[in-house]
């Protein structure tokens, strides 16, 4: 089974910094594109940043200039450094992984446990 697994959360003050990792594992062909999502209390789960293999990326317009997602294709890893937190940025941030399974399986998206991220003073 293909599986992403989630890492670096934690409690931090506003202002502070955290680094997310997350690592693709299993039957993998090809990973075309890797993302966090992110879903506080209450409200809908909402993309955040994304990276294609060729390393294009997106950002939501609330974090664009403090956040930045980086991609180790050979480890299938996907890393977002998250600057300048602010509380607002409290919720779960869930891994995406848009892949391919081996021998030529179908091409689905994969999703992580989540990783609680909780910015307060």
């Amino acid at each position: 089974q293909v599986q992403l697994v989630e890492s670096g959360g934690g409690l931090v003050q506003p202002g502070g910094s955290l680094r997310l990792s997350c690592a693709a594992s299993g039957s993998i062909l090809v990973i075309y594109s890797m993302g966090w999502y992110r879903q506080a209390p209450g409200k809908a789960r909402s993309v955040v940043a994304s990276i294609t293999s060729g390393a294009n990326t997106n950002y939501a317009d609330s974090v664009k200039g403090r956040f930045t997602i980086s991609r180790d294709n050979a480890n299938n890893t996907v890393y977002l450094q998250m600057n300048s937190l602010n509380v607002d940025d409290t919720a779960v941030y869930y891994c995406n992984a848009d892949l391919r399974t081996g021998g030529w399986g179908p091409r689905q998206d994969y999703w992580g446990q989540g990783t609680q991220v909780t910015v307060s003073s």
